[in-house]
């Protein structure tokens, strides 16, 4: 097999807040195939960063009473700390505020100001007289100029759906500060996306997304690509962009460009040559792990700019959905937005390695993390069929036979085992470690059936059935050695700790054409236990004690009394959800095609993004109200509104009918 040499990343877990669920499933992800591809044989060097720079950032600092170059330090360290306990093999965890970072931003810049890409013009903005900066729309909130909603965010409503440009919202406030924003003009500076249509269409069909990433990028580029604002105005924690006093670059220039930083700090302290990696004709491999939510910058920003700079585009962008928890989005209030370290407190983070391999593909769907499946699959599949193997063959090798194993081992389910190695391969190459797993699984089966069958613990007490006990336990252990091959990228700790109980070297994918025979084992010891549903009760109450405070509740004042003739006229229908979508440019909004019944469908916008996935909705019936009339927004035409609960973000429900109610039906 021709040695590759590979680099790999995950996303940058952003410097504001811990490590959680959902980092640790891209980086669970990421860190299984780069142990599967070192196991192969190959060169597999794995980086990441914590993304440290912007508003936020500073803003946190100032919170805190601290600096924001004190802040990422001590959350660089918490974060390390985190991804180590859950064996997480990076070479190197570094930060994008570091000296390799800056230079590599610079240098990027300058080859794309010179080769005529940036481009500057001036833009109106919001902006805080007190804090003597200007606002995001996030940090800025008002009365809604469609329902007259209060606080809401400076582009969309929370309430009734409506979208709209923050110079619009009513009576607004800044968020930072109380003060009311003032209009003012600044010069930002633009990379000239739009003049990379051409190839990027060709880039993003040429192998390196999955289709489905594919096709969704292609609706931008049909839309045509505007092009990027790169800059922010001072105060910003950031780097300075070059010849230009108090402009910096967004956060999401120097992001990417943190990848190949933290590389180079690794080149550096491994006499490794950065340009193998990244020149234009590299025979090297970069393949980037991230969340389907920012994509876009990874496969249309990412690559126009290291081709403009002359550098080599990504060999493979692997894209992966969201984790939810029992179906639905991560929740404080729930106990479900669950801290890394809240969850090491309980529990061994080889279960959940385990639990999320064996639920991920090399898709782009969106994983759930059922509580009560966790604990059942992991039971099963990891403690019962394959630990056990080892339990129930070990106590008869080291009490009857010194430890010693047969020596000879010509079991054709040994060859089974080994047979099955490069479909299994195949699997973890794609990403998908489920199918992997399940393959793996069956196999336990097959160990935990031929042990079944020949029965050693009855066969001990019968006469002259030594040396067939001694073979069957034999050929038990070989077969566990094989399964903990199979298993080391998912299970690290476990193939060490059975390595050592083998007294064997590391394994590595060859030793699965091999086995053990003629010796001597260690004596064993327990090599993981089941979950306790116990713990997972204490992470999910733990998680509910971590929530912030709720706010107290507010009464709003009651509206003017309408007559029952008024409330007559609305006209509520079921309806089925045929089609979400994410709205390009909205934080909030989903686009929801609704059937009413006889062919007839509207299009409606709803701010209910925080709450629920497009892809979870489609198929469900829920009440709209269907005479309301059509509202130009933003984003398109509203025909509608869909009716929710709940006091909004991502505790709110849409209404759902009772069972048998059909689209186009009346509700009264």
């Amino acid at each position: 097999m021709e040695k590759r040499r590979i680099l790999v990343t995950s996303a940058l877990p952003n410097a504001n807040g811990s490590i959680h669920l959902g980092h640790l499933m891209e980086h669970i992800q990421t860190d299984i195939w780069v142990r599967f591809q070192r196991m192969r044989g190959h060169e597999c060097i794995y980086v990441c960063a914590d993304d440290t720079h912007g508003t936020a950032t500073m803003l946190r600092a100032e919170e805190l009473g601290t600096t924001p170059e004190k802040l990422i330090e001590d959350v660089n360290a918490e974060h390390r700390s985190d991804f180590y306990d859950f064996a997480i093999s990076h070479d190197n965890y570094y930060s994008t505020h570091s000296d390799e970072n800056k230079a590599f931003s610079e240098l990027i810049y300058n080859r794309l100001n010179e080769a005529q890409q940036i481009k500057t013009r001036s833009v109106d903005q919001l902006y805080d007289p007190e804090k003597e900066m200007f606002l995001a729309d996030r940090f800025i909130v008002g009365t809604c100029p469609k329902c007259k909603a209060e606080g809401q965010y400076g582009d969309n409503c929370e309430a009734c759906g409506a979208t709209y440009d923050a110079t619009d919202l009513i009576n607004p406030v800044s968020k930072i500060s109380g003060a009311t924003p003032v209009m003012k003009e600044s010069t930002h500076f633009f990379f000239a996306l739009s003049n990379f249509t051409e190839f990027l269409t060709e880039w993003t069909r040429s192998g390196a997304l999955q289709d489905q990433v594919a096709n969704k990028l292609s609706e931008w580029l049909d839309a045509g690509l505007q092009d990027w604002d790169i800059s922010r105005d001072a105060p910003y924690f950031g780097f300075e962009i070059p010849g230009a006093p108090g402009k910096y670059f967004y956060v999401w220039l120097d992001a990417p460009i943190g990848y190949m930083a933290a590389f180079q700090k690794y080149c550096e302290a491994n006499n490794v040559e950065f340009d193998d990696f990244w020149k234009q004709d590299s025979e090297c491999e970069v393949h980037h792990f991230i969340g389907k939510d920012i994509i876009n910058f990874h496969a249309l920003f990412w690559p126009a700019m290291l081709e403009t700079a002359g550098y080599r585009t990504p060999t493979r962008i692997h894209a992966h959905g969201f984790a939810t928890v029992n179906g639905l989005k991560m929740s404080k209030s729930r106990g479900t937005f669950i801290n890394a370290r809240t969850y090491l407190d309980h529990l061994d983070a080889e279960y959940l390695r385990y639990y999320f391999a064996a639920k991920m593909s090399g898709g782009v769907d969106d994983l759930d993390i059922n509580l009560d499946d966790f604990v059942q699959r992991v039971n099963s599949d990891v403690i019962g069929k394959v630990v056990n193997i080892a339990s129930r063959c070990a106590g008869f090798i080291n009490k009857q036979f010194d430890g010693q194993l047969s020596a000879t081992s010509d079991n054709p389910i040994l060859a089974e085992f080994s047979a099955g190695s490069e479909t299994i391969a195949l699997h973890f190459e794609n990403g998908d470690y489920g199918k992997g797993l399940r393959d793996i699984m069956a196999l336990a089966d097959k160990a935990n059936q031929y042990i079944d069958e020949h029965k050693p613990w009855v066969l001990i007490k019968e006469e002259g059935k030594r040396d067939l006990v001694q073979q069957v336990c034999s050929d038990g252990l070989n077969f566990y050695r094989l399964l903990v091959t199979y298993l080391k990228p998912v299970l690290p700790r476990l193939a060490e700790k059975s390595e050592a109980f083998l007294g064997i070297a590391p394994l590595t994918w060859d030793d699965l054409d091999t086995r053990l025979t003629g010796h001597t084992i260690n004596k064993f010891t327990p090599l993981m236990t089941r979950i306790e549903p116990e713990k997972v009760e204490a992470i999910v109450n733990a998680s509910m004690g971590e929530a912030e405070p709720e706010q107290e509740a507010t009464t709003e004042p009651e509206s003017p009394t309408i007559e029952f003739d008024d409330f007559a006229k609305i006209d509520l229908r079921v309806v089925k959800i045929v089609n979400a979508e994410h709205v390009e440019g909205a934080d909030k909004l989903l686009q929801l095609t609704l059937d009413l019944g006889d062919e007839t469908t509207r299009n409606v916008f709803a701010g209910i993004k925080a709450a629920y996935q497009p892809e979870d909705l489609i198929g469900k019936l829920t009440i709209m109200v269907a005479n309301l009339a059509p509202r130009k927004m933003k984003f398109g035409m509203s025909e509608g509104m869909v009716l929710a609960a709940g006091p909004g973000g991502e505790d709110i429900y849409l209404l759902e009918p009772d069972n048998g109610a059909q689209p186009g039906m009346k509700v009264s």
